[in-house]
Parts: structure tokens; C-alpha cells; sequence
């Protein structure tokens, strides 16, 4: 499973680096030289790679399918990176918008025994204490207060369960499940 750990912003000078845009807890582990990023145009990209940034005249940039990241210095919460064949202001430019992914295989699980990576949980069965199967888990939606696991209802619809041990006492990774203890009424919400 491919994760997005940043998306490329705009160009930074005139030889090729762009602004980062961090999308990890660990931006230094991910951002070392040398690591590989497979590369995803969003559909909606509003920034279109013409001819001007054709390394042949006439011939449109194709962004290519894994960057390799030079170098990174950090500014504002927002690295400039430079990457590997990305030598001009206009191949930077083409850049603008593609997201960054890392195959989640290559993550470490955490350390701590209740911390999770948000791809261990989706997909995950989410339980009652009683046992009752209320859905799956569909997302984890990262919330200034909390994170939320986003559960996709097996009767249909969404609903929203803040992710605090009150209320998601146990995580069963084995198991493939979470056993939630909910105040009456959430899941109606």
C-alpha cells in the first residue's frame, strides 16, 4: 500500500528545488537523501507541464515515476529539496501538485504498543464491548484535538469515533479488529 508522506509545492529559485509540503510524523527519517519517492499526479492538478519544460523542444515533461531526493534543508515547517534530474526553475515548475508516496512496507511499526500507523488500522473490524460488529474502519482523519477513526457503518453511512482510550480501549491488530465502549447515541450523529 502506497502512503503520502508530502506533495511537492511550488519552485524554489531557479535550479530545480521546490517546497515540500510534510505529510508524516517523521519528516526527518522520510526526507534523507537518497530516499525514493514513487510519484502520483493528482487528477485535479491545475499546473499543466508544456513544452517549456521539455528537456526535448516541443516535447511535453513527463513526470517520472520515482524521484530521488538529493537534498533537503527545512524553513518554516516546510522543507526546499532538491531532486535528482530536477535541474531548472521549469522542470520544478512541472512538479507543482504530484505527491510524494512511500510503500508502507518500508515503515517501522512503532515502538510504543499503543501507537499506530494509520494503515495498520484501516480495514480493521470495529466492535462493540458486547461483541456487536458496528462496521469497519475506513480512515483516520487527524483532528487538532484528537484523531478520529472515520468508521464506515455496516448498515451504511459514516460516522465519526474520537480515538482516545476511553472510548477505543483495545486495538487487536492480530485480531484485525477495534473494540470500541461508545456513549450512547454517536454512531447517530
Amino acid at each position: 500500500m502506497l502512503l503520502v508522506v508530502g506533495q511537492i509545492g511550488k519552485p524554489h529559485g531557479i535550479r530545480g528545488e521546490v517546497l515540500v509540503t510534510v505529510r508524516t510524523d517523521d519528516p526527518e527519517a522520510r526526507f534523507a537523501a537518497g530516499s525514493a519517492f514513487t510519484t502520483e499526479v493528482p487528477r485535479d492538478r491545475r499546473v499543466s507541464a508544456g513544452p517549456a519544460a521539455a528537456a526535448v523542444p516541443g516535447v511535453a515533461y513527463q513526470v517520472p515515476a520515482k524521484l530521488v531526493l538529493e537534498q533537503i534543508r527545512w524553513h518554516q515547517g516546510k522543507g526546499i529539496a532538491q531532486f535528482e534530474g530536477v535541474i531548472d526553475r521549469n522542470t520544478a515548475e512541472a512538479l507543482r501538485g504530484v505527491l510524494l508516496q512511500v510503500d508502507s512496507s518500508e515503515i517501522a511499526d512503532p515502538d510504543d504498543p499503543d501507537e499506530f500507523n494509520d494503515h495498520q488500522l484501516a480495514g480493521l473490524s470495529v466492535e462493540s464491548v458486547d461483541g456487536t460488529v458496528l462496521g469497519t474502519v475506513d480512515r483516520i482523519d487527524h483532528a487538532p484535538s484528537s484523531d478520529l477513526l472515520v468508521l464506515k457503518k455496516a448498515a451504511g453511512g459514516t460516522a465519526l469515533i474520537p480515538f482516545v482510550s476511553q472510548m477505543v480501549p483495545t486495538v487487536d491488530l492480530a485480531g484485525g479488529r477495534v473494540i470500541v465502549d461508545l456513549p450512547e447515541g454517536l454512531l447517530d450523529l
